[in-house]
């Protein structure tokens, strides 16, 4: 079924919205719903493998890891995958990969094939992540761009909401199996769906094609993977090991850009990395994807320690950021299509330094408050930010790269979050336990907790600020290359 009439860079042209992008749009939609939820969902039923298997956590934290690394390693190989040999079968591919992952995950006898089978549905949510966002310059006008970028950040943030609340659902009612076999007619009706709307034409992607670039894309995988473990491994307590990962990350860095510099068809263009505003739009992804990493560790910590919540406010209180993200995400769609994404950028990252800045208070005496006001100011902020950066990025990018670019996009988030996950939970270990026991202690009091949230995210509004000087910088080489650019 085709869409709407396509220019020869692949974007549909002005004239009309068919149903048929519509329905397009909704398949885009479940496929990055499919993939947020992949990796949230599997989380609360670490407590259940534990038991099912006897195992440790340390085993079973895997089953997220697995899955996790596998996005991170494999995102920007799989985009330029897309980028040569069509984006639409690829696309199929991936949901096909991730379903039948997810049979294999739910009929698991051991942990370990548990653990093979989550990597391999990382593959496939590596897929459908890398070339969700590329499609959409296919499916939408540019005009439109924002809202359709608002639209999947809307099914992200529901994914990752939805995740643990109905994951606990069904370990209750059908067991631990259910969480995992649960994507199973989601994947099927993702996949009817992509089959039926997705556009067919493959021009684009025969003029891309090539031999592909398999040695630069084994030395990215093993230095992301190393980077990966190193920010993982080791509970918080960062080592010889850590510290070796990080040195192979290094080195792997260095023969990766050497690689790419000699080969015909290099995995990444390292030229393209001269253009300031894909290179500050990267950047800023990583940087404000560290900072919301701070929301996830630090706050629940201050919220049950600082404020003396039980386990159900705590959780009804967190719950607040990832709803204000989901509403925001659709709104942050329309204001970047109307206002420009670089304006709508800019007016993002301000919201969100804003926001931590309050959260940097931590005036534990205002309650529930102190979090929920500062915490609703930031997730608007990180929504408009998120929406407008995708939008500005996919819209200038050629057809021909859509893929690679889209995939480096996802893997400057992912990055952001593993760094974030270590980097701000080391800086309020320490900046809680000022020489008394840290947060891995039970007896951590009120005015601890309230001081390392406030320590944490100073450095949070730090990092903010950086990635606002980035976007002001991106904005004015907008305006500059293209006069009358927001």
């Amino acid at each position: 079924m085709a869409i709407a009439e396509q220019n020869l860079d692949g974007r549909v042209s002005a004239p009309q919205q068919t149903q048929s992008t519509v329905w397009a749009l909704a398949s885009l939609s479940l496929a990055t719903l499919l993939s947020s939820l992949g990796t949230s969902i599997a989380s609360v039923g670490l407590p259940s493998l534990m038991q099912t298997f006897g195992a440790s956590f340390q085993s079973v934290q895997w089953v997220v890891l697995a899955y996790l690394l596998a996005i991170t390693t494999l995102i920007v190989s799989a985009g330029r995958l897309a980028d040569m040999f069509g984006r639409r079968p690829l696309l199929l591919g991936g949901i096909a990969l991730f379903t039948s992952a997810s049979v294999l995950c739910g009929l698991a006898p051991t942990l370990w094939l548990l653990i093979a089978a989550r990597a391999v549905q990382g593959l496939g949510a590596a897929l459908m992540m890398a070339l969700t966002l590329a499609f959409v310059a296919e499916t939408v006008t540019k005009a439109k761009t924002g809202s359709a970028m608002g639209l999947l950040g809307a099914m992200s943030a529901i994914g990752t909401t939805l995740g643990p609340s109905l994951g606990g659902l069904l370990i209750a009612g059908l067991g631990w199996r259910a969480i995992f076999l649960v994507n199973v007619p989601l994947g099927a009706l993702t996949f009817a769906l992509a089959y039926r709307a997705l556009p067919a034409r493959g021009k684009t992607a025969q003029a891309g094609r090539g031999k592909f670039d398999a040695t630069g894309t084994a030395l990215l995988a093993l230095t992301l993977a190393a980077y990966a473990l190193a920010m993982t491994l080791g509970r918080g307590n960062f080592g010889p090991l850590n510290i070796g990962l990080l040195v192979a990350a290094g080195i792997g860095a260095i023969l990766f850009a050497k690689v790419q510099t000699k080969v015909k068809t290099p995995l990444i263009q390292l030229a393209s990395f001269r253009d300031l505003q894909l290179s500050a739009s990267l950047a800023m992804s990583l940087i404000v994807a560290t900072v919301m990493m701070a929301t996830l560790v630090v706050a629940p910590f201050y919220l049950s320690r600082g404020l003396g919540l039980d386990a159900a406010m705590v959780g009804l209180v967190l719950s607040t950021g990832p709803l204000v993200s989901t509403l925001s995400a659709l709104a942050a769609g329309r204001l970047a299509d109307r206002f420009g994404a670089h304006r709508m950028m800019v007016i993002g990252l301000l919201g969100l330094a804003i926001g931590t800045l309050l959260l940097s208070l931590a005036m534990t005496r205002l309650g529930i408050a102190s979090y929920v006001v500062p915490i609703t100011v930031t997730c608007f902020g990180y929504a408009l930010f998120q929406t407008s950066n995708n939008a500005a990025v996919m819209s200038g990018v050629g057809a021909g790269e859509r893929g690679v670019v889209s995939g480096l996009l996802n893997l400057s988030r992912n990055l952001g979050l593993i760094t974030g996950a270590s980097l701000m939970g080391a800086i309020f270990a320490i900046a809680s336990a000022g020489g008394q026991p840290g947060i891995g202690q039970d007896i951590l009091s009120s005015a601890a907790a309230a001081h390392g949230m406030q320590v944490t995210f100073q450095t949070a509004t730090a990092l903010a600020l950086v990635a606002l000087f980035l976007a002001l910088l991106s904005a004015r080489a907008a305006s500059i290359l293209e006069p009358g650019v927001s």
